[in-house]
């Protein structure tokens, strides 16, 4: 990281070792159902990658801080994610007696289901996936809606079963319900010793199930540092934990007896999960689920354009923006792009082609992103994450590349199911209002709908769920100083339509045809009922369900 330069623009120099940058990087995201502890998680990853000294999370109600990757006033208040954030940090590996440098892009995701189009989004930038499981309630609907996602697109699984310091089920059953429910084979790499409740360390699994070692761990005050770990063979372990070492020994021999061992081509064919239990509230396993990413999951690879060629990453510059934000920094006012690199060597000031448009697009302030935490990029490679400062003409889905054509498919709108109009409280506003809308829009916090009848000055928020229209309250009041008027406006389902269809769908009852700012055209339905008496009477009509839409 440095301070940027004056130098305005110029063109990358050849890559040097490409390749082998490419090689060194791992781009993940964390995904879970609500509370089941991402954020916490990702700071513990932070911490023991020693990006941070301590961690963000003071646990219990009085004097609780936010973690550091929530940086929107909505989250610390609440406590949970509402917005993607992407962290960059090193980590050194051991392997085979050798010292790696890895580079880790950890994307971090909201778990609450209102906000699963920008998890959708950010699963479109990563190369794996840490599935996270509460050990008490093992798979709940929105973890199950995330991995069909992840199967959906491609994306490896690690599976990390978190609070296992709490009470909860036994891990043979756990591991049933994965293979049962999703159709993975949890293959763990590590087994608790000690059941729920009682988290005294981790068996490191060998061949046929073979204890490889004990990692013993100590608590620290409020789980704020990183866990002391002491290291011991099966003796050792014997000696220390007695039955309960017995029992972990015994239930991994089971494991591998029912072909549960780890297999790295099987889990990169996403027929397999690796299993790791952990705690991150007390920092323990957290060490074991950073080396276990470095060293099994994928690195960058090649991404298909969207005609199906694959880009290369080793070929000439290019990049996809899967997210775009304002309001991180307030005293600057400043809109960031973050775009995940496919190919080739950014280098900060290069002059790119925004490839939905044609032009040309300079990137002098380039950043990685902490939380709030800014620093200047001069390189990056392929797999990192790279936020553009004031891209006002990029939008998620959007193309970047140098030299070498490119285009990738774009990302697809979830269905929404919730509406609402959308006023300003003050005339006097309008314009501030106008820019507020058009801004949230851009950065797909909600689809802005309009049509001839409603007008301008009263458009249609369409969202996957009610708590989107909270935020958009939030960020028009913090950052644009409007104070607006929300009214639910009755429909409960969106399906694409077009123009041959639009006029006798206006006609219908329950029916109103809406544009939204990409030019698609829906049609909201009040209801299932109501859309399936149409599709039945006007079967020529055209009503094409969108992502994600509800039954």
């Amino acid at each position: 990281m440095t301070t940027p330069s004056d130098s305005a623009e110029h063109i990358p120099a050849a890559p040097k070792g490409l390749a082998a940058e490419a090689r060194r990087r791992r781009t993940f995201a964390v995904i879970s159902h609500p509370d089941a502890g991402k954020s916490t998680l990702t700071e513990a990853l932070a911490l023991h990658a020693k990006v941070i000294a301590e961690a963000g999370a003071v646990h219990g109600k009085a004097g609780r801080k936010s973690t550091v990757s929530d940086w929107m006033e909505m989250e610390k208040a609440r406590g949970i994610s509402v917005s993607s954030t992407a962290l960059q940090f090193n980590y050194r590996s051991t392997e085979n007696d050798e010292e790696i440098d890895n580079v880790v892009n950890l994307v971090d995701t909201p778990g609450h289901s209102d906000f699963s189009e920008d998890t959708y989004r950010v699963l479109t930038a990563v190369d794996a996936a840490v599935m996270l499981i509460d050990a008490a309630k093992g798979l709940e609907p929105q973890t199950l809606k995330l991995f069909q996602v992840c199967r959906h697109r491609g994306i490896p699984v690690i599976t990390v079963v978190n609070k296992w310091d709490r009470p909860g089920r036994a891990p043979l059953e756990l591991l049933d319900e994965i293979q049962e429910r999703i159709g993975l084979t949890p293959t763990p790499l590590f087994w608790p010793v000690g059941i729920a409740g009682d988290f005294r360390g981790l068996l490191r699994r060998g061949q046929d199930g073979i204890p490889l070692e004990y990692i013993r761990f100590t608590r620290t005050a409020g789980g704020a540092k990183i866990a002391p770990e002491e290291i011991l063979d099966a003796a050792g372990a014997q000696a220390k934990e007695g039955d309960e070492w017995e029992t972990a020994a015994e239930e991994s021999e089971l494991l591998s007896a029912t072909g549960q061992d780890h297999d790295q081509e099987l889990f990169l064919a996403g027929q397999t999960s690796p299993v790791i239990f952990a705690s991150a509230m007390l920092n323990f396993g957290v060490r074991q689920i950073l080396d276990t990413l470095v060293a099994i999951a994928p690195a960058p690879r090649a991404r298909d354009d969207v005609a199906g060629n694959p880009r290369e990453v080793t070929d000439p510059f290019s990049a996809v923006v899967f997210k775009v934000q304002a309001g991180m920094d307030t005293a600057h006012r400043d809109r960031l792009a973050f775009m995940r690199i496919v190919s080739g060597e950014f280098e900060r000031g290069m002059v790119v082609t925004h490839a939905q448009t044609g032009k040309p697009f300079t990137t002098k302030y380039a950043l990685t992103v902490f939380g709030r935490e800014r620093a200047t990029v001069e390189t990056a490679y392929p797999g990192d994450v790279v936020g553009l400062v004031n891209a006002t003409a990029l939008a998620p889905g959007h193309t970047l590349f140098f030299d070498k054509k490119v285009e990738f498919p774009p990302i697809p709108s979830f269905a929404p199911e919730h509406f609402s109009i959308l006023r300003a409280e003050s005339a006097g506003k309008y314009k501030q209002f106008r820019r507020a809308v058009d801004q949230l829009d851009s950065e797909g916090v909600v689809q802005i709908l309009r049509n001839d009848i409603r007008g301008d000055a009263s458009p249609v928020m369409a969202a996957v769920g009610p708590m989107q229209f909270e935020v958009v309250s939030a960020r028009m009041k913090a950052e644009f100083g409007v104070e607006a008027r929300m009214e639910h406006l009755g429909y409960a389902l969106a399906r694409r339509t077009d123009t041959a269809s639009e006029n006798e769908l206006n006609r219908q009852r329950g029916v109103e045809v809406f544009t939204r700012s990409d030019g698609v055209l829906l049609a909201l339905v009040s209801d299932k009922w109501r859309l399936q008496y149409i599709q039945k009477e006007l079967p020529d009509l055209t009503l094409e369900p969108l992502v994600a839409a509800a039954d």
